[in-house]
């Protein structure tokens, strides 16, 4: 159960109904048609893992980047810490709920979108991915579920799929969340892992824990070149490889086992307060947001699936309730 000290923000934009809310245990969160995206307290385990993998897993050190949603900036935070790293592009249809990001939520993407680096568009992601002749080393796709008539209903697919493999260079690496790997929810982690697997030679799922979420959370990684043959010195990552700054845990001692198969991990740098002390109960699909009496309830968004095998949400729906 989340309890809300107060909504800072609450609006309806042209493709979603969006809130920042502030709560006792997690700070700010992010919630999108009524999920919650991210907090304060433990957006680094997310970001974290939806982003190095895949980094570490390009052929060479990555010089561009692509972001697919990621509005709060975090995924882009995580991308402009490789040093290699010279053009980042980020494509979020959603302006309304990025601008809302870059004034309420500095915490998550901490002057990601004045870096030099990036390149901030508002479009259709499909269409963008279609026209553009540029190859991106890496590329991260942090979207929402797929609702009825969203805005990333159409990029689950083999054919999305197929535009971000053609607009990867040769030895380029894609990551992307995957919903939830709780026993008897992994429907759409299933679903996404067999699409990608006729799409990309090399595909390896991994997860963790988010708190927030309470439950695990899966994601994909996927490579145009299988080097699986390749040994000894040819892959060990040099310095270069690694970001610039220290990561919050993902490759350290906090939430290491997501990647105990991964033999590109390194070490982490600098460490947080574990926030899964404070962790809300696992049970089952419903976290219930408890609102104060001060404050009125927010309004809910919702909408159904259209991934018929994939009825998860990207986090528990919430329910507010008085108190």
């Amino acid at each position: 159960m989340h309890a809300i000290k107060r909504t800072i923000v609450e609006a309806q934009t042209k493709f979603q109904h969006v809130e920042i809310m502030e709560t006792p245990a997690y700070g700010k969160v992010l919630v999108l048609d009524g999920r919650i995206q991210s907090s304060q307290g433990d957006e680094f385990i997310y970001h974290e893992a939806l982003v190095h993998p895949g980094m570490l897993a390009a052929e060479t050190a990555p010089r561009s980047g692509l972001v697919i949603g990621g509005g709060e900036g975090a995924t882009l935070r995580e991308m402009l810490r490789y040093p290699s790293m010279t053009h980042a592009v980020m494509v979020d249809i959603d302006g309304e709920v990025v601008d809302l990001c870059k004034k309420h939520l500095p915490e998550m993407h901490q002057g990601a979108f004045e870096d030099a680096r990036t390149e901030l568009r508002h479009e259709d992601a499909r269409a963008y991915l279609e026209k553009t002749s540029e190859r991106f080393d890496f590329i991260s796709i942090d979207l929402v579920e797929p609702l009825e008539e969203g805005p990333a209903c159409l990029l689950f697919t083999k054919e999305f799929y197929t535009l971000v493999r053609d607009r990867l260079t040769p030895g380029g690496a894609m990551t992307m969340q995957a919903g939830m790997t709780k026993v008897g929810e992994l429907g759409f982690f299933s679903a996404i892992n067999r699409t990608l697997k006729e799409v990309f030679p090399v595909v390896a799922g991994y997860q963790t824990y988010i708190s927030c979420f309470g439950t695990p959370w899966g994601f994909i990684t996927a490579t145009k070149k299988d080097r699986s043959h390749e040994a000894g010195p040819g892959r060990r990552r040099s310095a270069h490889r690694r970001p610039h700054q220290g990561l919050a845990g993902l490759l350290g001692r906090l939430h290491a086992p997501a990647l105990l198969q991964s033999p590109q991990a390194h070490p982490g740098g600098h460490r947080r307060a574990d926030p899964r002390r404070d962790r809300c109960p696992p049970a089952d699909r419903h976290v219930e947001i408890e609102q104060s009496s001060s404050s009125p309830p927010p309004h809910r968004g919702g909408g159904s699936c259209c991934v018929p095998s994939a009825p998860s949400s990207r986090s528990s729906r919430l329910t507010s309730r008085e108190t």
